[in-house]
């Protein structure tokens, strides 16, 4: 291995020690039970503001390991550029956890993922503009697109068994374990290797295609394939600055395999809408209003507002802005797709899935895999697989058309 090559190596393995213990999502979440509780208030028509309590952090040690290792990485080396650029993020991210249940978080967030008001690539429209597209398109077209077998709940355990079915099939054995949990907020969550489902909520049809491309076979996979990576662990971990990436991913390849409905787009949207509500002022119970008026449950309306209002005050004016990546990321990722096609590049998009990275890190790392410094991924979907991903990708272009994407994203 070239000296270079094994000093930032080294780094990175550092880097994966010191980060162990910031879980960004998980820390911040919230108890199974405040859901029961803030439920039960507005049964008796007394909703009263969720009140979290969080732990008090201390992440001194881990800060100062990222900072020794920034400093001794190589600015003008692709790897060094990727460390410090990995360092920051995960620096803001235990900032962000230090002041849990305060304001500042709100700060930090927005550090890492931006706010509605941010502009989409290219120069476009706002993310909550953007939002607001697809909510209007959602109320005009969602009950005339929806057949009925669609509105048929299935199980958590029965769609327990169908995903795992589908993902044994995928990988030819048992890599990713679907399994139950009844603590869950959230009606899924995934890992490396592990799918949990909350237990005794109901999905849809859509939900199990959702889950096996967007969890599944972008976020499971994509750690799977990090894992592979011998000078680059680091690719297996979700570091914040690729969660924009990830998101984008993700949401795309739902679009591709035609597994996202008009009423997942709506559900994107109206949490970025949320997210700018909070920020404006709007407390917890206006946030689950709105997630009601709009149609939602109110298990679902808590669950979306809960996402809203992780890890910071729920009296309003401060919000974890996290959900406003999706339409950034998709737009971002529907435009290099469609410029790598066009440049006769698609060996990018397929690298993309050889661990957790940025569009802008793909394209930098392209000599070290070229070098075979960094592997290739051992797995990908089959739509990114077959015939270079032409067919997804023109596939995905005719759905752009029909619902005017084009128009939001950057020019080609």
């Amino acid at each position: 291995m070239q000296p270079d090559i094994a000093h930032h190596a080294a780094l990175d393995e550092r880097l994966v020690k010191a980060v162990r213990g910031i879980r960004l999502l998980s820390l911040a979440s919230w108890p199974a039970d405040a859901q029961t509780r803030f439920l039960a208030g507005v049964a008796r028509g007394q909703p009263a503001l969720p009140a979290i309590e969080y732990p008090r952090l201390d992440f001194g040690d881990a800060r100062r390991e990222l900072a020794a290792i920034a400093a001794a990485a190589d600015p003008a080396h692709p790897l060094g550029c990727y460390l410090r650029d990995s360092v920051h993020s995960w620096d803001i991210a235990a900032r962000l956890l230090e002041s849990l249940g305060t304001p500042t978080v709100t700060t930090h967030s927005v550090a890492l993922f931006g706010t509605p008001e941010e502009c989409l690539p290219g120069d476009g429209p706002t993310t909550r503009e953007a939002a607001g597209h697809f909510i209007a398109i959602a109320n005009d077209l969602d009950h005339e697109l929806l057949a009925p077998e669609e509105h048929i709940p299935v199980s958590a355990t029965a769609l327990q068994l169908q995903l795992q079915a589908d993902l044994d099939e995928f990988f030819d054995g048992r890599v990713i374990t679907v399994e139950l949990d009844p603590t869950l907020i959230a009606k899924a969550a995934a890992g490396a290797t592990r799918i949990r489902l909350r237990h005794g909520a109901a999905f849809s049809d859509y939900d199990r295609r959702q889950l096996l491309q967007h969890e599944a076979l972008v976020h499971s996979l994509t750690a799977l394939n990090g894992r592979e990576q011998t000078v680059l662990p680091s690719l297996a971990l979700a570091s914040p600055r690729v969660t924009a990436t990830q998101e984008g991913l993700a949401t795309f390849a739902e679009q591709i395999t035609g597994s996202i409905d008009i009423e997942r787009m709506k559900r994107i949207s109206l949490r970025i809408e949320a997210v700018a509500m909070a920020l404006a002022g709007a407390d917890f119970i206006q946030v689950f209003d709105y997630f009601r008026d709009a149609g939602q449950s109110q298990a679902e309306s808590f669950s979306s507002a809960q996402q809203v209002f992780r890890g910071v005050p729920t009296t309003g004016g401060s919000a974890f802005t996290k959900d406003t990546v999706y339409l950034r990321g998709l737009i971002g990722v529907h435009t290099f797709f469609r410029r790598s096609l066009q440049q006769d590049r698609l060996r990018l998009c397929r690298r993309l899935f050889a661990g957790k990275m940025t569009l802008d890190d793909v394209a930098a790392f392209e000599p070290l895999f070229e070098d075979g410094v960094l592997a290739p991924p051992r797995w990908l979907p089959r739509w990114v697989s077959r015939a270079n991903g032409l067919a997804g990708v023109l596939a995905f272009s005719l759905f752009a058309n029909r619902i005017r994407l084009d128009r939001l994203s950057a020019d080609g």
